[in-house]
């Protein structure tokens, strides 16, 4: 469906408590007493290839995007990664670090996070339906162990381990990020989802396997026959989810 939002936003100090990112956001809220969906980008074009770091993360293929543009809800917000998406005026803060061995530093996730608390302004009080693409997905669940108002939790892809998926393909380990793993026990009680492509060779779905055993009942797995990590994601983001109340399915939904 067509994109009819708000012009993207740049999400920075003055606006959103942001540190040190300017965070590329669009955003559709007009009910202020609705759940707010919130969808995080993958890691975008990190590297040019095996040896050369890329001078712009912006995806070719904008799955995040994607996945939020199919979602009908009053309030939906997109935020794109640090750098992504990002005017030249803004570019001179963008480090390589912050998309390769920092993707998930404590400051990348602590701006995500500001960036929802921005927004939550508008929608008082409300939960967060949070979802997360790929290298998104790690900073979902990192976000979701920082915060009280994630009413439920979906990862498509999702690098929920970075110590096993960067020693899995041979690359170099990423000491400063923190790792979606080391913080599944803290989000326990959060519903979620996580999908996973059976041929995805990228994020292989033993990784989601292993992330949801560590969190126990609430937490799900839905494993997709023949996909791969770039698949058809939209049409499974109306599963349902452990632990979810399904009294009030229909309203976080709405």
């Amino acid at each position: 469906m067509p994109i009819n939002w708000r012009s993207a936003v740049i999400c920075n100090m003055a606006r959103c408590g942001s540190p040190l990112f300017h965070l590329t956001t669009y955003t559709r809220i007009t009910r202020v007493d609705r759940p707010l969906h919130v969808y995080i980008e993958g890691d975008g074009r990190a590297w040019r290839d095996h040896y050369r770091v890329s001078g712009d993360p912006t995806p070719r293929r904008a799955m995040g995007l994607a996945l939020a543009a199919e979602d009908t809800a009053v309030n939906v917000v997109y935020l794109a990664r640090p750098c992504q998406f990002t005017a030249a005026e803004h570019a001179s803060d963008c480090l390589p670090k912050y998309w390769t061995g920092k993707r998930f530093a404590p400051d990348v996730v602590a701006s995500m996070d500001a960036a929802i608390s921005h927004y939550l302004r508008q929608t008082p009080g409300q939960p967060v339906m949070l979802t997360g693409y790929s290298g998104g997905g790690a900073i979902a669940v990192l976000i979701a162990a920082r915060r009280k108002d994630i009413a439920l939790l979906r990862t498509v892809a999702g690098n929920l381990n970075h110590v096993a998926v960067n020693r899995l393909h041979r690359v170099a380990p990423m000491p400063d990020s923190l790792n979606p793993a080391d913080v599944a026990s803290e989000i326990a009680a959060v519903p979620q989802l996580h999908f996973s492509g059976d041929t995805d060779r990228i994020v292989p779905s033993v990784i989601a396997h292993f992330f949801v055993s560590a969190v126990g009942r609430c937490a799900d797995v839905r494993e997709v026959h023949d996909v791969d990590h770039e698949g058809d994601w939209p049409a499974l983001l109306h599963m349902r989810v452990p632990c979810e109340d399904p009294a009030q399915r229909s309203q976080l939904r709405a």
